[in-house]
């Protein structure tokens, strides 16, 4: 029985958990911002996170290096219903990182056979292209929608893409910068 029918069937808060975390890290190609409306669809829906919350763990895993997948180890920990904390964020990052570990188990052995076929290739080279297209959908929905509502708004999200991308800003302090504008636009409205 596939872990979706079971989450359906047994009435267990873990398990819907597990298989939101675990279904999320299995659909995820070419980079973790993929995961991002996945995400938000498992885990704000049903009051598991807010979407404040959501948005401003979002925030903090874009300061600290390493990957987006650490994010579930923070809407684990700061979930509504148990687990939580400690043990619920232990549990959503095993659940989300479990599928690319078997992936990689089972794969391993066929991957030189796999890496030299062109059709195999060419399915890479397909995804990848699909992947752009998720990042842009993530970018726009939870991010551009829940945060740009004004000029203003626009202008410190430009102003951030800027200190990103033009004079190569350590990410920590491009979010720091950014909270400092928010509230500044917050207080001046």
């Amino acid at each position: 029985m596939s872990l979706p029918a079971l989450r359906y069937l047994t009435p267990s808060h873990p398990l819907a958990v597990f298989d939101s975390f675990y279904r999320a890290g299995s659909l995820v190609f070419g980079g973790g911002h993929v995961v991002l409306p996945l995400l938000q669809a498992e885990v704000v829906p049903p009051g598991w996170v807010s979407n404040e919350q959501f948005l401003a763990g979002y925030g903090a895993a874009q300061a600290v290096p390493g990957p987006l997948f650490t994010f579930a180890a923070y809407l684990g920990a700061v979930m509504g219903p148990r687990p939580n904390g400690w043990a619920g964020g232990a549990f959503a990052l095993i659940a989300i990182f479990l599928p690319s570990f078997l992936l990689v188990v089972g794969a391993l052995p066929f991957w030189d056979a796999l890496q030299a076929r062109a059709q195999f290739q060419a399915a890479l080279r397909g995804i990848n292209a699909g992947v752009v297209g998720l990042l842009l959908a993530a970018l726009y929905h939870p991010v551009w929608t829940s945060a740009i509502h004004a000029p203003a708004d626009f202008a410190l999200a430009l102003a951030a893409f800027g200190l990103l991308t033009l004079w190569r800003v350590p990410p920590w302090l491009v979010v720091a910068f950014a909270a400092a504008g928010g509230s500044a636009i917050a207080a001046l409205q």
